[in-house]
């Protein structure tokens, strides 16, 4: 007997998910067999997105317009969501805080960076999850950082906020465990998105060295000698949201080619 990730007749919300991450875990579940729902800032970017999956992925395809750090977007993503369907899975992604040391941000950006990552996490799983406990079944994904195990320079924000996201997860896995619901979290190495390009081009000019060279010095310290791509994390949250994984619950798994060095 052959094994095959299929999740056909499942209905998945995705947020961030116009481009980068977001783009390539909604496309992995899309071709899995998941219906989805794609949730970004920018019309014209959900549009193309929606039209790359259909593309690829014989699926319904839907999304809605919102703005993450918005609570008035908060409340219409449950209100349109709501009209399509509840979701069997939830994959919870955004964009980056701002940079920047603890002392060089104000409390402003620190407020900002919790509208960002901590808010909204809350408020859909709040949303999403009486339905998944009715079901007697769910997957909720959440996108953290390695910042969470090993803190990186210039990142207070997310160094500090996203471990709120691993609270979040254990919290989780333990009282929804029992109604077939299972949480976990993915902490991304570098992957190859629109910002990591952007990066690669500013190293590149500052250095005068090649594109491939500049990519090449990113990835230096990655054993697997390259940087990951979007379908990456896409194929790890294709898995966990499968029943081949319903006994993985509240674990918070690397996906970054091993780059982190620490040992727990």
């Amino acid at each position: 007997m052959s094994l095959k990730i299929d999740l056909s007749g499942k209905l998945s919300l995705t947020t961030a998910s116009s481009r980068g991450i977001g783009f390539g875990v909604a496309k992995v579940l899309a071709l899995a067999g998941s219906d989805v729902i794609l949730v970004a800032r920018r019309r014209e970017e959900l549009e193309e997105a929606r039209e790359k999956i259909r593309r690829e992925a014989d699926v319904d395809v839907n999304y809605v317009v919102a703005d993450l750090t918005l609570r008035e977007d908060l409340e219409r993503i449950a209100k349109e969501v709501s009209d399509i369907g509840y979701p069997d899975i939830f994959f919870y992604s955004t964009g980056g805080p701002k940079p920047g040391g603890f002392q060089e941000l104000s409390m402003e950006d620190w407020d900002h960076g919790y509208r960002l990552l901590v808010y909204p996490a809350v408020y859909l799983t709040r949303f999403l999850v009486p339905h998944m406990v009715e079901r007697r079944w769910g997957r909720i994904v959440y996108l953290a950082s390695l910042a969470i195990k090993e803190p990186m320079s210039n990142l207070a924000l997310s160094n500090v906020l996203r471990i709120s996201i691993a609270g979040l997860v254990r919290t989780l896995a333990r009282e929804l465990g029992r109604h077939g619901v299972t949480v976990n979290g993915v902490m991304p190495g570098i992957i190859k998105t629109s910002r990591i390009e952007e990066l690669a081009k500013d190293i590149s000019q500052r250095n005068n060295v090649p594109l491939e060279e500049a990519y090449a010095m990113l990835s230096r310290d990655i054993p697997a000698g390259r940087l990951g791509l979007p379908e990456e994390i896409g194929y790890l949250v294709a898995f966990l949201a499968s029943n081949y994984a319903s006994y993985i619950n509240g674990a918070m798994i690397p996906v970054d080619g091993g780059r982190q060095v620490s040992v727990f």
